[in-house]
């Protein structure tokens, strides 16, 4: 993106959504990192610090955000100059008594409590016993595959396959072979070695043919796949081990919100005496709830 289209950026996201934004950016802005808190520029009097102007530029896209900061501090302190010397105005003229900045701000107040309330309420029932139960049932939802150990050599055809597999039961050693002639050549510098493996990180004839093999057993056929003929050789087996719960709580954290949320509105709803009107202003028939009810988007 060129440097005006970026500027172009900056000017319109602080300029039709900057003000909003940047007072929740502020909510959870951290101090500087030099601890110091400058003021970088008046207007009326009004002081504008650095703090004001980092809060913007959190809410700006990530491509903004990556341009050297002596290069967009000075664009987005600009936008800000320009943000106040508006708002400045506009107070001077008493909008913010102004019966539509009224209703704005009620329903943004609404949706800041039903955020907080629900962010409230997942924090206090997200315990580490729900959590540790939630990751109980994962590892019971999701077994531990079986893992098999091996190591091939990949050639063209299958003539070259058989004398690869002659070779070996020859006793020439099959890493020595590997690194000699497979066109896999990352397994070759490996003397053929994979590592281990689940079936369904190999290709289909491939995880048949070493899943259905014993650790020390060597291919008699040669397999054939999209990538050419594999001589193969199983050398270990074992089942995968689970992922602790710190590698999945992330993901179990976000699906224990989600449900926690619906559990909250579910509740709240049954409680609440909820009467539906229709265009006319007559009682409606309510619709079929849907799974979890309606809640509130939750940030």
């Amino acid at each position: 993106m060129k440097y005006a289209s970026l500027i172009r950026v900056v000017a319109l996201t602080v300029a039709f959504g900057g003000a909003a934004s940047h007072a929740q950016a502020q909510n959870g802005t951290a101090a500087p990192a030099d601890g110091e808190d400058r003021v970088l520029a008046t207007v009326n009097g009004d002081e504008i610090r650095r703090s004001d102007v980092e809060g913007v530029l959190e809410t700006l896209p990530p491509q903004v955000r990556s341009m050297p900061p002596q290069m967009i501090m000075p664009m987005v302190l600009d936008q800000v100059i320009s943000g106040k010397v508006i708002a400045q105005q506009a107070y001077s003229q008493n909008l913010q008594d102004d019966p539509e900045v009224k209703e704005a701000l009620a329903r943004a107040e609404e949706r800041i409590v039903q955020n907080l309330y629900l962010n409230r309420e997942v924090e206090r029932r997200l315990t580490p016993e729900r959590i540790d139960e939630a990751y109980q049932a994962w590892r019971t939802e999701n077994p531990p595959q079986p893992e098999v150990e091996a190591r091939h050599i990949l050639v063209a055809s299958e003539e070259e396959a058989r004398k690869v597999i002659e070779r070996i039961k020859g006793g020439e050693d099959f890493a020595e072979v590997a690194r000699e002639v497979s066109t896999d050549r990352a397994a070759a510098a490996q003397g053929g070695d994979l590592g281990y493996f689940t079936r369904d990180q190999m290709v289909e004839p491939f995880a048949e043919a070493a899943f259905a093999m014993e650790p020390g057993n060597l291919t008699e056929d040669p397999v054939q796949t999209q990538f050419g003929w594999h001589v193969i050789e199983v050398t270990g087996k074992r089942e995968a081990t689970p992922p602790a719960l710190d590698e999945v709580r992330p993901e179990l954290e976000n699906s224990l919100r989600e449900e926690i949320v619906m559990e909250v509105v579910d509740a709240l709803r049954a409680d609440a005496d909820i009467e539906r009107m229709d265009e006319a202003g007559t009682p409606a028939e309510a619709p079929a709830p849907q799974d979890g009810g309606e809640a509130p988007a939750q940030q």
